[in-house]
Formats: structure tokens, sequence, C-alpha cells
């Protein structure tokens, strides 16, 4: 005689709350593999002892199969099911006599994520089993037997569990951070994650093989990283570099993931437009904390893009300063990607390269016939150990290449001016654990520069790349005969003029006739000119140790325009010796105009389910009206979704003033963030912390 199984209670709010998932739902069952969970069931027939058979099956994705992973039989009495990984054992509050089982069941630490189903048969010659319900099973930095695990509570914390954080972006010497809501716990996000799994191509073509391989982390993350652009697959972002945004966002409208992710499910898995490198990072660290795996965002300054594989990024310059594109090498004002925590065996029996493993969803080059990059282990990057596997070469050169810069004649030849090994790879940046502050984590990637240990390293990634022996033709200039430098000489704030000088400086013992060329552009962060600002040409005497100072100044009415869309400006300065035509110097000062000033604070008791208020301040700094003034406030655990205000113009010198009202809906460290939109500025921002403390023996409200 069979037992027959009656009412199933998964125990979701219990299992949740022990497996750290109950802040995406506490209604279904949401668990971390390598740990164990509550089931309980009636028994409707308790004739033969509780030591009969009692079978359990779970199944994941199409075709399940043991000899894949994605199947397993396992029971009772304890160890049933031949080989199973999966464990089972009566709870030790099981009231048997009660009616109902409780079953203690243990997934492995190394089971593919995903969607189960659990079913249970009792007895031998029972032919179908009777379904006990679905569970979603989540990668486990708690647990050491995880390629995930992360030691130190306070860092899972911070990558894992916390659901905003900060965007470092600018330049090298202007280094800002922008609030970003990530929402990886909102109630759809989960099932966004794993319906971009079941998309991906790889997916597509063999589901089987697929859902098997999402035991693994290293697969997973490369996966995500090609999902969250939609360069060759039905990817989330569609990236775009040129300033024109028609039929979408511009990337820098975007506050957080959840719009966009809801966005791409909302589109059918067709893209989101647009995005830049900061947005696709960002989106991606949500879907990796959502799915478990412990990731952080993390900004590089003066990053290469070396689309040549030689280290080498090219810079060309004419001779009246404008930089003319004859590679398509760059160097970005700042890029960001994101570190993903795990072990990497596939390339060391040890633990060499286990940890922070750079993975980079912006699709700049392929990687084995996919826009996707890493997981490339940093620990690689920093001995120059280029030759492993993924893209190691390619993120070296992002932090570590050398830069040559070129002068293009005017009868289209070049001659090189100068190398550079020391301005790539600045700053790079993440947030700290439990706090705002930035964290440098350079030394992670390379030895510090002027080393010789750094140089010892670059010539190792040399070699391992086999690049050939530089062209010996080349004409190296000696010791500069005129230094030179751009000085700031206030601070650049947009909606204000920037005032600056050029300083330049002779070491030689004669007068010297010099052609001065500066020449002002708005650039992209992708260290693209997008526009010509001023260019001024002056014929000058240079006296022997006397420095010779030239002004430059230039009008916001000038640029302002100009930099709708982009985000600094390049004054660079190219100089030629009337006396030797084949001395040429060249400066370059980047600029990151300031915004101004936006504010944003809560206001209320701070307690959950207890309604707070927004107040967003902005004040005209111009001289004329802004008009189509637009405010948006975003932020996970606090708002359902995106509160917008709108305001046709705001004169001269008046403060706008916005209070939105909203009821905080999870407890913990939260970040209210705004943003500010007009005609004359984008994309402003600004955000502030709030504790949210949690209240008990309180029904929640619906959620808006």
């Amino acid at each position: 005689m069979d037992f027959d199984v009656g009412k199933v209670d998964l125990n979701c709010e219990k299992n949740n709350t022990a497996h750290k998932t109950n802040d995406i739902s506490v209604n279904r069952l949401i668990v971390r593999r390598g740990q164990s969970f509550l089931v309980t069931f009636e028994l409707h027939d308790l004739s033969r002892p509780t030591t009969d058979l009692l079978e359990l099956m779970v199944e994941t994705g199409p075709q399940p199969s043991e000899a894949l992973g994605t199947r397993s039989v396992f029971g009772l009495p304890e160890g049933c099911g031949k080989g199973s990984s999966w464990k089972v054992k009566v709870h030790q509050g099981s009231v048997l006599l009660a009616g109902s089982i409780t079953l203690d069941i243990t997934s492995p630490a190394d089971a593919p994520v995903g969607e189960y189903s659990l079913s249970v048969k009792t007895s031998a010659t029972a032919s179908v089993g009777s379904s006990l319900g679905k569970l979603l099973l989540l990668f486990n930095p708690w647990c050491k037997e995880d390629w995930v695990h992360l030691p130190e509570e306070e860092e899972r914390q911070e990558y894992v569990m916390r659901e905003q954080g900060l965007v470092y972006k600018g330049s090298d010497k202007y280094i800002s951070s922008m609030a970003w809501n990530f929402g990886q716990f909102e109630d759809d996000i989960v099932d966004i994650c794993l319906k971009l799994l079941d998309v991906n191509p790889k997916c597509l073509s063999d589901p089987a093989k697929d859902f098997s391989a999402r035991c693994n982390p290293i697969y997973v993350s490369r996966v995500v990283s090609a999902m969250i652009n939609a360069n060759d697959d039905r990817g989330v972002l569609m990236g775009r570099w040129d300033g024109r945004y028609d039929g979408g966002m511009s990337p820098t409208h975007w506050n957080g993931s959840v719009e966009v992710l809801r966005r791409w499910l909302k589109n059918g898995s067709n893209p989101v437009k647009y995005g830049q490198c900061w947005v696709f990072a960002a989106v991606m660290c949500t879907v990796l904390r959502c799915l478990g795996i412990p990731c952080r965002v993390v900004s590089n300054f003066q990053s290469a893009h070396d689309t040549d594989k030689n280290l080498i990024i090219d810079d060309f310059f004419s001779d009246y300063g404008v930089r003319p594109k004859q590679s398509p090498d760059s160097v970005w004002n700042y890029h960001v990607w994101v570190e993903a925590w795990m072990r990497r065996p596939d390339l060391s029996a040890g633990s060499l390269y286990d940890g922070w493993q750079v993975v980079d969803p912006t699709p700049q080059e392929k990687s084995t016939d996919v826009y996707c990059c890493g997981p490339a282990p940093v620990k690689a990057i920093l001995q120059g150990h280029v030759d492993l596997k993924y893209d190691v070469p390619f993120v070296f050169a992002e932090v570590n290449a050398d830069r040559v810069t070129w002068m293009v004649l005017a009868n289209g030849s070049k001659k090189k001016i100068s190398t550079d090994s020391v301005s790539v790879g600045q700053n790079i940046s993440t947030k700290a654990v439990g706090s705002d502050k930035r964290v440098d984590i350079t030394a992670n990637y390379k030895h510090a520069e002027g080393t010789e240990k750094e140089r010892d390293v670059y010539n190792l990634a040399v070699k391992r790349v086999n690049i050939p022996e530089e062209n010996s033709n080349v004409i190296h200039d000696g010791k500069p005969g005129v230094s030179m430098k751009i000085v700031e000489l206030t601070k650049p704030v947009s909606g204000k003029d920037i005032d600056l000088k050029l300083i330049l400086n002779s070491n030689d013992s004669e007068t010297r006739t010099l052609v001065i060329n500066v020449n002002v552009q708005a650039m992209r962060y992708t260290g693209i000119p997008s526009s010509q600002i001023q260019t001024e040409l002056k014929e000058l005497k240079l006296l022997p140790n006397q420095d010779l100072t030239i002004p430059i100044h230039i009008p916001f009415s000038v640029y302002g325009e100009k930099m709708r869309e982009s985000n600094s400006i390049k004054v660079s300065a190219v100089v030629t010796d009337k006396d030797k035509s084949e001395a040429v110097y060249i400066t370059e000062k980047d600029l990151v105009p300031e915004s101004p000033s936006l504010t944003i604070k809560a206001i209320g008791s701070e307690l959950q389910y207890s309604e707070m208020t927004a107040e967003v301040v902005f004040e005209n700094p111009l001289s004329e009206g802004l008009r189509n003034c637009f405010i948006t406030v975003t932020g996970s655990g606090l708002l359902t979704e995106t509160m917008e205000a709108r305001m046709p113009l705001l004169k001269q010198g008046q403060r706008l003033r916005v209070k939105m009202p909203f009821t905080p809906y999870r407890p913990g460290p939260k970040k209210l963030v705004a943003g500010f939109n007009c005609d004359q500025f984008r994309d402003i921002k600004a955000s502030c912390n709030v504790y949210i403390k949690p209240v008990t023996g309180v029904v929640p409200p619906l959620r808006r």
C-alpha cells in the first residue's frame, strides 16, 4: 500500500529567510545550492513503517538527465538513489504521528542553477510521483564548496545583498560618482534573469547541454556577458556612442537596472535602446547578484581599447592640433566593467587564479566569435599571464598598454613624437565595502608605474602574445627643448566660462619663434571628438629660461550646447619651432565640467511601511530660463516604480523644489536617486542614503 500524499508546505518564508532570498519573495521557494531546506507534506496512510521507500526526484530544463546533472533521484532510507548528489533525511522536528512528515533536502554545491520541479514517489511500484512543487536554485556564496564562496560576511552583504551602489565616471583627474539602483531583489527580476539565460544562443542551440552547464559560474558569467549586449543575440541593451538616440533613451538617462530589464522583457526579449559601458556593467551586476554570484562594478580611467592586440595604442595629431582618426585604437576617459568572484580550477590545479575575474558586457571586440569578455582573472592580468582564457590580453591592454603619439604631416607621412608607458590604466576604482567611499584597486591589476617590475610584466605580456618587433626606421626625438603644460585657473563648472593658461618654457640659450595651435574639442568619453569648440593660432617669441604664458578662455555660450552628448573637453596645444621645423611639441588636458548642484533628501520616520517624502531641489545657474525641466526619482525597496515631475520653464535664478511621497517596503540600507534634465543640461544626478528600520507584525500594504 502506498502513502497518500496530501497537503504540501514548502516552508517558503522559513527556507527563504535561511537562504537569504526572502528579499526576493516569501511566497515561492528560492534556495541556494549546497544548503538544506525543509519540505513538509501530509501522509494520509501511516500503516507502513517510516523506513519504507520514499523516493524524491528533482528535474530542471528540457530533457533532464542524471548524466547531465539536470535530474536527480534520491530518497529514504537515507542514501537511497544510487550515486545521487542530492540528499534527504527526515527532519528532527518531524511529527509522523500527527500525519505529516518534514524532509530536510540538500542540493549539491555544484548543481545547475535555475528552476526545478520536485516530486515524490511513496513506493517502488508507483509509476508516477506526486508533485511537491517548484523551487528556484541559486549560487551560494555562503557555502564553502560552491565555486563562488566568498569568505567574509561583510563582503557578501556588499557584493551579493546590496541593492544600490556607485558607478565612477569622469576622467582620471575628475572622478565623480553616480548612484545606481541595482534592484536585484525586485519581484520579477529573478525571472527575467532566468529568461535571459533561456534565450541565449547556446541554450537555443542545445538546451540540455546549456542547462547542465549552468552549474558552472565561469560558463554562466560568460553567457551573461554576451546577453547584456544585443550585438549577436537577443540581448538586453543596444549600445550607441554617436550621440544620436532616436527611438530610445540616452544612456545617461538610466538610474538603475530594474527599468532596463523590465523593458527588455516587455519588448519580447528585444533590446532596450540605448546603453554605454556603465549601463552594460551595472545591469550585468544586477543579474549576477540576483543569481548569487558576488560581483562589483569597476571603473578604469584612461582605459585603452587595443583593437590590433599588440598592447600599444597609437594616438595621432595633425600639426594644427586636431586629432585625425588614423587608428581604430583609442583611450577612453573611463571604461566600466564588472568583477565577479569565483574559483578558476580550469586554469590551475591550485588557487592561483581564483578570486576576482573581469567580465565585461560592453560590445568592444569579439571573443570566440561572440561579443563578450571574460572571465579574465585579475591575478593573471597582474602577472602578465596573457595566454590564459578568457580575453586576458584585451583586459591587460586596457590597464597597461603603452601609448605612442604620432604627428601626421601635411604630406600624409607620420612622425613619432613620444612613447608613454605610464598614463594608461589610472585610478581603477570601486565602491568600498559598507560605505560610499571610493577604493583604488589599481595595484590589483598592475605593479606601480615606473618600477622595474611593471616593465618586466609588460615585456612578458608582449612575449606571450607574440608581438613582432617594432619597425626600427621610426625617428625618436630626444629631450624636448621646450616644456609646456596647461593649467586651470578656475574649476570647470557647466554653466560657467572656463579659464586656463598654457605655460611654455625653454631650456635653450636661444630665443625661439613658435607657432602655437590651441585646439578645444568636445569629447565623448570613448576618446573620440564629437565636435569642434574653438581653435586659436598664435606666433610668439619664447625667450631663454623664461615662462611664456598664453591665456585660454572658453565661454559657456560657445561650449555649452556642444556638451549635451559629450563627457569632457579636450584642450590641446601643438607647438612648432619655426627655426627647427622638425621640432614639434604636444600637450593636452582633459576637462570634465562639474554639473550644477542637484540635491535630494528623504524626510520622515525611515520606518518600513511608513510614508516618507523625497525632496528634490535644483536652482537655475544660467542667465536664461531652463526649458522643459524633468525630474525623476527611483530607489529599490523604497519606490516600486520611477516617480516623475515636469516643469516647462525654470526662470533665471529660480529654485525648483519638488516633494514626492513614497512608502518604503524593504528594510535595510537603501538609496534614493534623482535625475534632472532640461534642454540646456542633460542627466544631472544626485542621491541620498536611507536606512529603513524593519517592523514586525504588520501586514504589508499592496505595492503600487
